[in-house]
């Protein structure tokens, strides 16, 4: 399929969605209005069909990618900065490389088979097994690893010591494991995994991103190495690197705001009353969790039945 009817078909399937899927629209209008609160309805509005726009081109070249050959992938793809790679790639130390959820994140990370050297992608799984059985597949029929997120440290770490590299996705965290950064301007959360491991394997830290130009072409662009702050004080080098590497992340979804998953929630902690009806659901759902746990545990009965 052409880069235009590609295009077009996911920009189709984009409105869609922004027409169908009523609490996504509003949750990605509502974090637009916090992070533009200059801005009028109307570019609020505007931006929001961009951002449902994006997704659904992102979506249709995802399923494309499971179906191209390498050399077709790698084709829908230019590199800027591709020296600043090659270099640390030549140090034969472990590279951590940090991203967020903007442009093509999915398709971008094929582009390491080109050095034929170990990478891994780390990866939230998802409830469905299908799912994740199918994204498995689509990041590691090049030779790519996942490595599950959860409880993954370890293994990150061993790929990291061993002079591999690691992508991580920095953008987004569990509730009770981010740390405090500030992110466009306010109080928010992200995972502190890229930076405890950073410290502690001493990797070099790559920012690189997958976006796509007006004409539709993906652009990765890599940026330079971030430089790691070592204080000796544990929680304040927490902090300090992991806003650096969110910084990094800040300064391209500004340069492309619509396409950033604008679905997140990093400021879910610090400003709870963003996802109140989010946050009502979720706890009605692990109520109506909790009484079927409750219902399907065997009931014990303390009292004596006489003989």
């Amino acid at each position: 399929m052409k880069r235009k009817l590609t295009i077009n078909i996911g920009k189709l399937f984009g409105i869609l969605l922004y027409v169908l899927a009523v609490n996504q629209r509003r949750l990605v209008i509502r974090n637009l209005r916090f992070c533009y609160a200059e801005w009028s309805d109307d570019q609020i509005k505007k931006l929001a069909r961009r951002v449902f726009k994006n997704f659904g081109i992102t979506f249709i070249e995802v399923c494309q990618s499971a179906f191209m050959s390498w050399d077709s992938l790698s084709s829908r793809y230019r590199v800027v900065g591709e020296e600043i790679l090659i270099n640390a790639l030549k140090a034969n130390k472990g590279i951590l490389i940090v991203t967020g959820h903007l442009g093509n994140w999915e398709v971008a990370q094929h582009y390491m088979h080109n050095f034929e050297k170990p990478f891994s992608v780390v990866a939230t799984r998802m409830k469905q097994a299908w799912a994740n059985r199918l994204l498995d597949h689509l990041r590691s029929r090049f030779g790519n690893t996942v490595i599950d997120k959860k409880g993954g440290l370890p293994n990150i770490m061993q790929a990291l010591r061993r002079g591999e590299t690691v992508a991580l996705l920095i953008d987004q965290s569990r509730r009770k494991q981010g740390i405090e950064v500030t992110f466009f301007g306010h109080e928010a959360t992200a995972t502190p995994a890229a930076a405890v491991l950073a410290m502690r394997c001493k990797s070099t830290v790559l920012p690189m991103f997958c976006v796509r130009d007006p004409d539709g072409q993906l652009t990765i662009h890599v940026k330079p190495p971030l430089e790691t702050i070592r204080t000796g004080d544990l929680r304040s080098d927490l902090q300090t690197n992991t806003q650096i590497m969110m910084n990094a992340v800040e300064e391209m979804v500004r340069e492309y705001p619509d396409q950033w998953f604008w679905t997140l929630k990093p400021w879910k902690v610090a400003h709870p009353h963003l996802y109140w009806d989010w946050e009502e659901r979720r706890r009605k759902r692990k109520t109506r969790k909790k009484r079927k746990r409750q219902a399907a545990s065997p009931k014990t009965n303390s009292a004596v039945t006489p003989r």
